[in-house]
């Protein structure tokens, strides 16, 4: 496969996962990205690129950096990991937290 087809496919993918994440139809993320559904349908295929201007608002709208849309290169994840962890109580952070510490404990077991 051409490397550019393939780095259209998985920015694709990536703007697709963006969508879903924010719970948005395609609708209504075309309208305020200012262009169509059917266009990001094509953008989420892989079959078009969006133009620079559209990139920029949908970095804006998401809060996504350019270079995870368009590379998938994470820059930004301590930013939306403190953006999504404001959505859950505290209790649930804490039982989330002591999930995570029980499972390290269980890899270092196995490990050692």
């Amino acid at each position: 496969m051409n490397k550019d087809i393939e780095l259209r496919i998985q920015m694709g993918d990536r703007i697709r996962r963006i969508r879903n994440e924010m719970k948005m139809t395609k609708g209504s993320l075309a309208r305020e990205m200012g262009i169509t559904g059917q266009f990001l349908g094509v953008v989420e295929s892989g079959r078009s690129d969006l133009s620079y201007d559209k990139l920029k608002k949908l970095c804006d709208i998401s809060g996504y950096p350019s270079d995870y849309i368009l590379f998938g290169r994470d820059t930004n994840l301590i930013v939306r990991a403190k953006r999504r962890l404001r959505s859950y109580s505290e209790e649930q952070i804490k039982v989330s937290c002591e999930v995570i510490n029980k499972i390290a404990v269980l890899i270092k077991n196995e490990v050692n």
